[in-house]
């Protein structure tokens, strides 16, 4: 009879990494965030209704998700190329380049906010060239998608640039030995391998957006029923102490949320099968 004795490991097993899981997972997400329906939920249903639903937040409602939507579809289809470029080309400056992709995540949003305010303004550097035209951009919806897609464009780049290295460009140069040309190899080949990395990075651009605050309060302009964004009205309630009033819109946004990002999370899952 053999006896067999366990390998020691130096890492910990799953008991003890799993506890430390759900305490770190319940500490800063589980608890906070039912702490938001607790709170909204003593306003009762009557109250949190006439709350979500008055026309200034239906309104910002519109502009958050509305921008946001059309802010990650735009860093989509640039992220792809700014991606593209960096993976498949060689030129001076690339490094560069490369370093300016994750600005957005290391400058301060207040920072950006003030520079994007600065520049498109209507006496900025290029706002003023749109004045004349009669386009307005700092402090109308415009100059929200821009920070937003400003903030929104590392995400893409940094989840489809991966892929495209790892991709194997005897795959593309087989297709196009048998005759396709390199739009059908773009759409037949390419695509299809990167709509998984494209989706991930919509759906984290997205994400971002809707709860971006420091960059776009300086370009919004914050006009009630014209650039006002549903994160400012959630500071402006717990300003006003109104913290039930703050927790229900705060409660809508995040079962949006949920709910935008699971379609999301399911259309991922149907791609990888």
């Amino acid at each position: 009879m053999s006896l067999t004795f366990r390998r020691p490991s130096i890492l910990p097993g799953f008991g003890i990494t799993m506890f430390f899981t759900l305490l770190y997972l319940s500490v800063i997400v589980i608890i906070p965030l039912s702490g938001l329906f607790f709170k909204s939920a003593s306003l009762g249903l009557v109250n949190f209704w006439s709350i979500v639903t008055e026309p200034r937040i239906l309104h910002a409602y519109k502009i958050t998700f509305g921008l946001s939507l059309i802010a990650a579809l735009i860093n989509v289809f640039f992220g792809f190329i700014v991606a593209w470029v960096l993976v498949r080309y060689n030129f001076w400056g690339k490094r560069l380049l490369d370093a300016l992709v994750d600005l957005p995540f290391a400058l301060p949003t207040a920072v950006a906010g003030i520079a994007l305010a600065a520049l498109y303004a209507p006496n900025g550097w290029i706002g003023q060239y749109f004045m004349p035209l009669g386009i307005k951009i700092a402090y109308t919806p415009i100059g929200i998608a821009i920070a937003l897609v400003f903030i929104g464009i590392p995400f893409v780049v940094r989840t489809v640039q991966p892929l495209l290295e790892d991709m194997e460009k005897e795959v593309e140069e087989a297709a196009a030995s048998l005759g396709a040309s390199r739009w059908k190899v773009m759409y037949k080949i390419i695509l299809p391998y990167l709509r998984p990395a494209l989706l991930t990075g919509f759906a984290m651009a997205f994400a971002r957006a809707l709860g971006e605050y420091g960059s776009v309060i300086f370009i919004s302009g914050n006009m009630p029923g014209v650039s006002e964004i549903v994160p400012l009205i959630i500071i402006t309630k717990l300003e006003q102490y109104d913290y039930a009033g703050a927790t229900a819109i705060a409660v809508v946004m995040l079962v949006a949320s949920f709910i935008l990002l699971g379609i999301i999370n399911l259309l991922q899952r149907r791609m990888l099968k």
